[in-house]
C-alpha cells in the first residue's frame, strides 16, 4: 500500500481531495436518483388516482349484468390517457367483470385480498403476467347499490426510462466533475504549497554559516507562517549556540594557551641557563604551579561539560544552608588571612534546604573566593543566611570594587570577566561562576549579582526552595 501512495504531497492532498470530492458526488447521484425515481413514481401515483376517480364516474352496469364504461366524457377524460390504462373491475367474490382492450386477457393482480380498496388507493408496484412493469392501484366502488372492485394501472416503463436518463446524465457528468475537480485541487495544493517549496529552497541554503539568513514569511497568521517564524527562531537560537561556541572555543583555546606557554617558557630559560639546585627548583615550582592551572581550568570545563550533557546526578538530601556556607567559608580561611580580610559567616542555622552539598559546597566556595580575590587588603566579606517566604537566601557580598551595571547580565558566562588582566594575574579563567550558576539552577533557585551604586563592594545573592517541611 505504500508503494501507491504518491511521494509527492500536491498530489497526495489532490488524491485526498478528489477522493472526498467523488465520495460527495456519489452521495450526491445516489441521494438526487432516489429522490428523482420517488418523485416520478410520486407523479405516476397522482395520475393514477385521478384515472380511478374518472373510472369510477364510468363504470355501468348493464341489462343483462355484464359491465361497461360510458362514453367518454371530453370534459372528464382524455382518450390517449385512456387508452395508457390498463382497467379491471371484479366482483367481491374475485370474478372478472370488465377487463379493457389494452389489458385483454391478462390478469391484473391475484385474487381480490381481504380489504383490498377499502381504505384508500393502496398503490403498490407489480408485473403482468408478460412481464411488464406496472403501478397498481385498486379501490371499493358502489354501482347503484352493487359493489364492485376497480382495480387501475399504468406501465412504470416511462417512469423507468425518465429515471434512466436523469441517471445517465449524473452519471456521465460524475467523471467530467471529477477531471475538473482533480485539475483545480492540484492547481489550488500548488499554490498553497508554493511557500512551503519556496521556505524548503531557502532552507536548503542555509548553512553554519549563513545562519543569520530567515526564510520568508507572507502570511504570519496562517499556519505556514506559523512554521517559518517557529524555524526562524530556532534558527536564532542555532545563531546564538553558535556564537556561544565558537567564543567558548576561542576563549577557551586562549586560556589553555596562557599556562602552556608560560610551562613552556619557563622550561625553555631554565634549560638555557645553568643554575644551582634552587634555581631549577624554582622553574619546576612556577612549571607546577601553571600545571595546577591548567589542570583545574580542564576540570572545570569537564564538568560543565557533563553538566550540559545533563549526565550530573544530585544526591540530594536535607541540608542546613548555613553549615554548607560555613564548611565553605572554613576553606577558604587561610586565604583571606593571608590579606586580612574579615570573613564573617551568619544567618539562621534552622533554614534546610533539599540538595547535594558536594555541588552547594563548591558553589558558595566559588562566591566566597571571588569576594577574597577582589576585596581589598584589610577589607571585609560577608556571607549571610536568612529567610525569605518559602525560599532560603545565601549572600556573600564584600567591599571590592563591584560589578558595573553594563557586566552583570553576562558576569555568570563561560570565560567573561570584568577585568582580565586582573583575573588572569589572580589565577582565574572565568568558568567559577558559571559553574555556580549552573549548580544553583540544577537545584531549582536563582543567583544574580548586585552592586549597591556608587558605594564600593557587591553582593551575589543565591536563592533556593527550603525543604518542604519548613514551607
Amino acid at each position: 500500500m505504500m508503494g501507491l501512495r504518491p511521494a509527492n504531497l500536491r498530489a497526495r492532498l489532490t488524491l485526498w481531495y478528489l477522493t472526498v470530492f467523488g465520495a460527495i458526488l456519489v452521495l450526491y447521484v445516489a441521494g438526487t436518483s432516489t429522490l428523482v425515481y420517488f418523485g416520478l413514481r410520486e407523479f405516476l401515483d397522482d395520475d393514477i388516482d385521478e384515472d380511478i376517480e374518472r373510472t369510477e364516474s364510468l363504470v355501468q352496469f348493464t341489462p343483462d349484468g355484464a359491465v361497461r364504461l360510458a362514453a367518454a366524457d371530453p370534459d372528464k377524460t382524455d382518450p390517449d390517457r385512456r387508452e395508457a390504462l390498463y382497467i379491471e373491475v371484479l366482483s367481491p367474490a374475485g370474478r372478472i367483470l370488465y377487463r379493457n382492450e389494452k389489458l385483454g386477457n391478462l390478469q391484473l393482480g391475484a385474487a381480490p385480498f381481504h380489504g383490498e380498496g377499502v381504505s384508500g388507493y393502496s398503490e403498490r408496484s407489480s408485473r403482468l403476467p408478460d412481464g411488464t412493469p406496472i403501478r397498481l392501484a385498486s379501490r371499493s366502488h358502489q354501482v347503484g347499490n352493487q359493489p364492485v372492485l376497480i382495480r387501475i394501472a399504468r406501465s412504470e416503463e416511462p417512469l423507468r426510462r425518465q429515471f434512466r436518463e436523469v441517471l445517465s446524465v449524473l452519471i456521465l457528468g460524475l467523471p467530467i466533475a471529477l477531471a475538473l475537480a482533480g485539475l483545480a485541487g492540484y492547481g489550488f495544493a500548488r499554490r498553497i504549497l508554493a511557500p512551503l517549496g519556496a521556505m524548503a529552497k531557502r532552507a536548503e541554503q542555509i548553512t553554519a554559516e549563513r545562519l543569520h539568513e530567515r526564510l520568508p514569511i507572507e502570511n504570519p497568521q496562517d499556519e505556514l507562517g506559523h512554521l517559518a517564524r517557529v524555524f526562524n527562531e530556532t534558527l536564532t537560537r542555532l545563531e546564538i549556540s553558535f556564537d556561544q561556541l565558537r567564543r567558548f572555543t576561542a576563549d577557551a583555546s586562549h586560556e589553555l594557551r596562557t599556562p602552556l606557554t608560560a610551562i613552556r617558557s619557563v622550561g625553555e630559560v631554565g634549560l638555557q641557563n645553568a643554575g644551582s639546585i634552587a634555581d631549577y627548583r624554582e622553574v619546576i615550582g612556577s612549571m607546577l604551579e601553571e600545571a595546577n592551572r591548567l589542570t583545574r581550568m580542564v576540570e572545570s570545563l569537564l564538568a560543565l561539560s557533563r553538566a550540559d550533557a545533563g549526565t550530573v546526578q544530585l544526591q540530594c538530601g536535607p541540608l542546613s544552608l548555613l553549615a554548607v556556607a560555613g564548611e565553605a567559608a572554613g576553606l577558604l580561611e587561610v586565604l583571606a588571612e593571608e590579606k586580612r580580610q574579615k570573613l564573617t559567616v551568619e544567618g539562621e542555622a534552622s533554614l534546610t534546604v533539599n540538595g547535594d552539598r558536594v555541588f552547594l559546597r563548591q558553589a558558595a566556595l566559588n562566591l566566597i573566593d571571588n569576594a577574597i580575590k577582589y576585596s581589598p587588603v584589610g577589607g571585609n566579606i560577608w556571607v549571610r543566611v536568612g529567610r525569605e517566604g518559602d525560599r532560603a537566601v545565601l549572600e556573600v557580598a564584600d567591599d571590592g570594587p563591584g560589578v558595573p551595571l553594563e557586566h552583570r547580565a553576562q558576569v555568570f558566562n563561560r570565560f567573561y570577566r570584568v577585568d582580565k588582566a586582573r583575573s588572569r594575574e589572580a589565577g582565574g579563567a572565568g568558568l567559577g561562576l558559571a559553574i555556580t550558576r549552573w549548580a544553583v539552577e540544577a537545584h531549582g533557585g536563582t543567583i544574580a549579582v548586585e552592586s549597591p551604586g556608587e558605594e564600593p563592594g557587591a553582593t551575589f545573592r543565591v536563592v533556593l526552595p527550603l525543604a518542604d517541611g519548613l514551607r
